[in-house]
């Protein structure tokens, strides 16, 4: 028997099954059925058959060895070849390199220490996608001291592609503390670790310096590790040696906070030529300002100075040489610090009327017993200065310093900023929103320190180490920053960034109208869901590599089979393709 088609012109064709048979030396056929009704698919199924082919059912034709999520690590693998981060470390492939690409991956994708991070390379297709299968922990120490000895390199690569002459340049410093009971007295502890300003809140813990230099965008160009006790302002004048003779940018501005770019570090820059700095005054500056009537709380100035309609006025002032000053007030800031403040004065005399009850009991006696206790909890909340205290052997009694309290709070708000870049180059406003601009370094060291890469805690305990490890985290950071810049239509991302460039400088920063339905809506208008950047890495990875076999026998050949992608996938994977590097 056999499938005959006979065509039918214009319309479907007959389908026949039909059989042939003799009479005597004559081959004949006759129609056993017609099969026209039947969908294709049966009927080539059934000429199989009629074929002799050895059909089974669905799903038993191969067998599925591993399936692996596969679409994350595409993704990342994808922007850091539009990067072209394999040659930004190092001209030709080798084994290092390899290792390197996938440690920068794995920083993104599932942060961990590194002998954890080689345990787990085969449980997506990370380690087969950079050819890394066979790594473990020491392959990728030697990698890391690799990576470090080529820094000042790639470093130099990165410069050349974001830093422009005349431009901007960001810095800022931050540290992250160390895991685990070290000790110097026990010899274990890293040469680096030193107890100093935690900016993570962990007081009395080693820790790490590190300086993290970027464009105007906050992309990431270059990052330093420091001892734990550094001063900001003594890592800014290795940085501007850096641009100058590594970089060879001779003429830019210097972005910094009132900590980095210090009196004394603005000294020191106008002796270098060709550097300009955007920084702020401390507390005490602003303060000598009003107290010498150059300013007020209202920010009423002398009619000679140009003064802005409402909350921005620029000045000059002999104390500050050659320099701009742009006086600022922010209500919205000043009702936020005058509302704290008045909590933080109340939580100290809670804590100071705790004492006087014991004292007034009789549970607490002695004048140095009583100021002892005291001392434990005045400046708990840092308002101590704002108290007047008496004790005697018998009693104590304090009250609030209002004049103090009402001076300090009229400047609650007020911030200035001192820059030395002309008008012509920067108007007042434009001065404003680039010193604001250095909370992209802050959201820079949030995500390196805990929310993406976790720089922190750190174990390493060779200084080299910690360098690698800290600079391979700027690495991955790179990518991250990219990939968050392709993907800022599918993330809750504010998409207007030309709104940051005419928005009031002063005031708080606001998302924009788009970025605000985003938020209240939660889903695109094809009702894909908005996703966070960790969250658009999940649903990517439900996009899986499978190794199949076409028989359940061992040595049966295997072949992949990779899940398809849906819409928001696709786009994902296309906006990685199209984002203009």
């Amino acid at each position: 028997m056999h499938i005959h088609i006979v065509p039918n012109r214009g319309s479907r064709p007959t389908i026949l099954l039909r059989e042939s048979y003799r009479e005597g030396k004559k081959v004949k056929k006759r129609t056993i059925a017609n099969l026209s009704h039947l969908p294709m698919p049966q009927i080539e199924l059934l000429r199989a058959v009629f074929q002799g082919a050895d059909l089974q059912p669905a799903g038993l034709g191969f067998v599925v060895e591993r399936s692996q999520p596969h679409g994350h690590v595409e993704a990342v693998h994808r922007m850091m070849a539009r990067l072209g981060i394999a040659t930004l470390i190092a001209g030709k492939p080798c084994r290092e390199r390899d290792i390197v690409l996938a440690l920068i991956a794995a920083r993104i994708l599932d942060p961990q220490t590194k002998l954890a991070t080689t345990r787990s390379w085969d449980t997506s297709t990370l380690a087969e996608t950079f050819g890394v299968s066979a790594a473990d922990e020491q392959d990728c120490y030697a990698a890391m001291d690799w990576l470090l000895a080529r820094q000042d390199r790639i470093q130099k690569k990165l410069a050349a592609r974001h830093l422009k002459a005349d431009g901007l340049v960001l810095y800022d410093l931050s540290s992250s503390y160390f895991e685990g009971t070290t000790s110097h007295a026990a010899g274990n502890a890293c040469p680096l670790a030193r107890r100093g300003y935690s900016r993570d809140g962990r007081r009395g813990t080693l820790q790490v310096n590190y300086g993290l230099m970027t464009d105007d965008r906050g992309c990431p160009v270059a990052v330093t590790v420091h001892e734990g006790n550094v001063a900001d302002p003594t890592t800014l004048m290795p940085e501007i040696t850096r641009i100058k003779d590594e970089f060879g940018i001779t003429q830019f501005v210097m972005v910094g906070d009132r900590g980095m770019i210090s009196s004394t570090a603005i000294a020191t820059l106008r002796d270098h030529g060709g550097i300009d700095w955007i920084t702020a005054l401390k507390s005490a500056s602003i303060r000598a300002l009003v107290e010498d009537k150059t300013i007020q709380p209202d920010l009423s100035l002398p009619a000679a100075w140009l003064v802005d309609e409402r909350n921005l006025a620029e000045f000059q002032h002999p104390d500050y040489p050659g320099e701009r000053l742009v006086v600022c007030r922010n209500p919205e800031l000043a009702k936020l610090r005058a509302h704290k403040g008045e909590d933080l004065l109340q939580a100290t005399e809670e804590a100071l009327r705790t004492i006087q009850s014991r004292v007034g009991a009789g549970r607490l006696t002695g004048q140095d017993k009583i100021g002892v206790a005291v001392g434990r909890l005045i400046n708990r909340y840092k308002v101590a200065k704002h108290f007047t205290l008496t004790l005697t052997d018998t009693t104590l009694t304090f009250t609030r310093k209002e004049d103090a309290i009402a001076a300090e709070a009229a400047l609650d708000g007020i911030y200035i900023i001192r820059t030395s870049v002309t008008p012509e180059r920067l108007d007042a406003e434009s001065c404003v929103r680039h010193y604001k601009s250095l909370s992209q370094v802050e959201r820079a060291f949030r995500s390196m320190k805990t929310v993406d890469l976790k720089v922190r805690p750190i174990h390493h305990r060779l200084s080299d180490r910690v360098r690698a490890h800290i600079f391979l985290c700027m690495l991955a950071y790179y990518v991250e920053w990219h990939l968050k810049a392709a993907w800022r239509e599918l993330l809750f991302a504010d998409e207007d960034q030309e709104a940051k460039t005419t928005r009031d400088p002063v005031a708080p920063a606001e998302r924009s109208a788009g970025a605000k339905a985003k938020i209240a809506r939660r889903h695109h208008a094809d009702g894909t869901p908005i996703h966070s950047f960790q969250t658009l890495l999940t649903e990517l990875a439900t996009i899986v590599r499978n190794t199949c076999r076409t028989s359940a026998e061992d040595d049966a050949p295997t072949f992949t089979v990779t899940t398809r992608p849906n819409p928001l996938q696709a786009r994902a994977m296309e906006l990685i393709d199209t984002l203009a590097v």
